[in-house]
C-alpha cells in the first residue's frame, strides 16, 4: 500500500469507524498526451457491517472531487455483470452515467514464464 500511496497520481480514500478502516476506495489519475485526464476507479469496498449505509456514494464523492481537481475531464470503471451491489450502486449515482455495454476486457497473466 506504500508504494501505492507513493505513486503519483494514485488516490486512497478510507472510512473509518473509531479508528478502524470500514471501507475504502481508490483510483488513479490518467494523464494522455492526446486528450484530457481521466480518472480510474480501480476498486471501491465496504466492510459487510457497514454496507448500505451511503458509505460507498460518499468515497465515489471524494474520488470524483480528487479528479476534478486534477482536471480529469471523465471517471471510468468495470464491474463485473454478476456484480449487482456494485451495479446497483453506479447505476444509482446522482451525477449522469452512461453504461457501456460493449466493453471488452483482455486479462495478460504476467507470471514468470508467461509468453
Amino acid at each position: 500500500m506504500k508504494s501505492c500511496l507513493a505513486s503519483p497520481g494514485h488516490l486512497l480514500f478510507v472510512a473509518l469507524d473509531d479508528g478502524q478502516v470500514v471501507a475504502q476506495a481508490a483510483g488513479m489519475i490518467h494523464r494522455h498526451v492526446d486528450k484530457p485526464s481521466e480518472l480510474y476507479v480501480d476498486e471501491v469496498g465496504v466492510s459487510p457491517a457497514w454496507q448500505r449505509r451511503g458509505i460507498a456514494n460518499l468515497l465515489m464523492d471524494a474520488l470524483f472531487a480528487a479528479g476534478r481537481e486534477a482536471g480529469c475531464a471523465e471517471a471510468w470503471l468495470g464491474t463485473e455483470l454478476d456484480n449487482l451491489p456494485a451495479r446497483a450502486l453506479y447505476d444509482g449515482r446522482k451525477e449522469p452515467t452512461e453504461p457501456v455495454e460493449t466493453f471488452v476486457m483482455y486479462l495478460y497473466d504476467l507470471g514468470e514464464g508467461s509468453r
